[in-house]
């Protein structure tokens, strides 16, 4: 049961994300490995030190004598045979030795910034996969296992190889999803859909207050991923969350493009977002419409917001982005380190000639990214245990991935190269030069303390981007989706926020010198934040949509459901 909780926490850290990851090419790899290779042979005498030393490691592993032990935190080696078994201790020292000597020999190299991220981020692909706990011989937990089922595990881990091979194209799988049906126990809120094109549906939710605020709020999810993480289950359902509290709320759902649809790029993907805007406003009455929208769907909302400020649209209200990046370094993470100015064209290219970028491919490229986390846990759980993957709604929600529209892709990875939100009115973008300065907005910004795929520091950065007044940013206390997924009912949530209000600091460094830790969700901050900016209170409408935008279907909608 701890295993399968560890797991489930892992993974729901370990989110798919647009990013500009999606321009790594294999050719990336290759040449991060040339790098090491250039490195070894460029000094030898540097070399030969550092195998003298792992040398001697090893010699004091086979007499007895080696102290090196693994960290008291390392999931991994949490069995007492690592400690006490002199096979598997002596096991873990070698693994140790060569990872003591890998690491040391890589700050012995003289390298810049970017060199070494790309170095230690290849390095550690290696070590994790030469970890002794990824064989049955080497895992002495998997051993026992097999020995107290009578080989039963060892069965059912190849009845689960065997099923991955066939089922899911080779890859481990992440997540039982058998008990999950949507509609039923996952994405359960009342709805219709008012509007389907070929691009999205809009879905209107369903008023639970007998009055709402009269400004509507519309959430913009990323293209990568399906909608209804805003609506996974009663609990952690920020939809329930914005209904029970009285705004009237909708939610667009992406279609899942094809081939022939891969012609779909940023400015079609605005345009949709204007349409939608356009519609909730004229079922609600309301000259103006609050937007929310993470990661890359705060991309695209950014967009959007810069095109509507150009046209001099008052459509757009406030603006939340959650763990939503606007301004990339190359250094904010280790893998985006592997990012290069011929490997995002090589990316291109590849995805131009397929049309979509397909989500078994882009699922399996982020896995390799983090191995640790996304493939060896689940190989040591699912094959060597023999155990079910855990039955999780965020990493089933996860694993319902979508493609990606060539096209659409190759504008985030303009966006990533030119650094557009940071520019004013230099790079065109949806038929428009890109310049956030004119975007006025009240704005609020969610980052998330562990999120590795878009840190916090470089969340913060949006802050100084947009020409509003009145911003807010918030730090919640999770990884990527359980930042935002982080609910009233969690015991544990808290969140950071600037002691006194005004004029945020140019960085998140000094912004952290000024805040307050605040127990529980940020969920309740963030609601009081929107009902403030969402006008008088109304009844709420008897019935969804309008004469015009009529109701064609119950929420979540076709496209979630909808196989390609």
């Amino acid at each position: 049961m701890a295993d399968s909780v560890r797991l489930e926490n892992e993974a729901a850290q370990s989110t798919n994300a647009l990013g500009p990851l999606i321009g790594v090419a294999r050719e990336d790899f290759v040449g991060a490995v040339a790098l090491l290779l250039r490195e070894t042979a460029s000094d030898p005498a540097r070399t030969f030190r550092h195998a003298q030393a792992m040398g001697e490691d090893m010699v004091k592993i086979m007499t007895g004598k080696s102290e090196l032990a693994p960290d008291p935190r390392d999931k991994r080696f949490m069995d007492p045979a690592w400690q006490f078994n002199p096979f598997f201790r002596a096991g873990v020292q070698y693994y140790l030795a060569v990872q003591k000597g890998m690491r040391g020999w890589l700050e012995d190299l003289e390298l810049d910034e970017l060199e070494r991220n790309r170095a230690n981020f290849i390095a550690q692909i290696i070590l994790d996969g030469l970890s002794p706990t990824n064989t049955l011989a080497g895992n002495p937990t998997a051993q026992k296992r097999l020995i107290d089922s009578g080989g039963l595990s060892l069965i059912k881990g190849l009845q689960n190889a065997y099923n991955d091979i066939v089922h899911n194209k080779g890859m481990v799988s992440q997540v039982d999803k058998r008990p999950f049906k949507l509609g039923e126990n996952i994405a359960t809120s009342k709805g219709e859909v008012v509007l389907r094109t070929e691009m999205m549906e809009l879905i209107h939710y369903a008023p639970t207050t007998d009055e709402v605020y009269e400004i509507p709020q519309l959430t913009i999810p990323p293209q990568i991923n399906k909608m209804y993480i805003n609506d996974l289950s009663p609990e952690k359902s920020v939809v329930k969350w914005q209904v029970d509290n009285g705004i009237q709320t909708f939610v667009i759902s992406w279609r899942n493009p094809t081939k022939e649809q891969g012609k779909w790029g940023m400015a079609d993907y605005v345009a949709s977002c204007a349409e939608a805007m356009e519609a909730v406003a004229a079922i609600t009455g309301s000259k103006t419409v609050n937007v929310s929208a993470g990661c890359s769907g705060g991309q695209t909302a950014s967009v959007l917001a810069s095109k509507l400020a150009a046209e001099k649209s008052d459509l757009m209200g406030t603006l939340t982005l959650m763990v939503c990046v606007l301004h990339p370094k190359a250094t904010d993470i280790e893998a985006g380190s592997l990012v290069s100015e011929n490997g995002m064209q090589l990316a291109r290219q590849r995805a131009m000639k397929a049309g979509v970028i397909e989500a078994d491919d882009l699922a399996r490229g982020f896995a390799w990214l983090r191995p640790n986390d996304l493939i060896w846990n689940y190989v040591i759980n699912n094959y060597l245990l023999g155990a079910d993957p855990p039955a999780f709604d965020v990493l089933f929600w996860n694993a319902d991935a979508t493609n990606l529209s060539a096209s659409l892709m190759a504008d985030f990875l303009t966006l990533y190269e030119t650094l557009a939100f940071t520019k004013k009115g230099e790079v065109e973008m949806a038929d428009h030069k890109v310049d956030l300065s004119k975007v006025t907005s009240d704005l609020f910004i969610l980052g998330g303390v562990t999120d590795h795929i878009t840190p916090w520091k470089a969340t913060y950065r949006s802050t100084q981007l947009f020409g509003s007044k009145d911003v807010t940013y918030v730090l919640s206390q999770s990884g990527h989706m359980q930042a935002i997924l982080n609910p009233p009912t969690n015991p544990k949530a808290k969140y950071f926020v600037q002691k006194k209000a005004g004029k945020l600091p140019a960085t998140a460094d000094d912004w952290l010198k000024g805040v307050e830790e605040v127990k529980g969700s940020w969920w309740p901050f963030w609601i009081e934040w929107l009902q403030a900016r969402a006008g008088e209170k109304k009844a709420a409408p008897a019935k969804l949509g309008n004469a015009k935008y009529k109701p064609v279907g119950p929420a979540p909608g076709l496209y979630v459901v909808e196989e390609v």
